[in-house]
């Protein structure tokens, strides 16, 4: 059992109250790249989408947008 991250796309969106097209917009990050990191089925996170994502919400604290889990499997 190790570690898994988790990118607590859904729960922003919510908590800024707009959709996954309009953080697309705002963060220049690919709408397609934001659902797979809400579905979870992107195995790898590029850091600028993270970094985009943080200025456009202005978030100061990575913790708001990832998390660790232990992974299941």
């Amino acid at each position: 059992m190790g570690k898994r991250v988790i990118v607590k796309i859904s729960e922003l969106t919510k908590k800024h109250k707009i959709s996954l097209r309009e953080l697309s917009r705002i963060s220049d990050v690919r709408h397609a790249a934001l659902s797979e990191l809400a579905n979870g089925k992107r195995e790898n996170i590029n850091f600028s989408h993270i970094g985009k994502i943080a200025e456009a919400l202005n978030i100061e604290d990575i913790r708001e947008i990832i998390d660790l889990d232990d992974d299941k499997d």
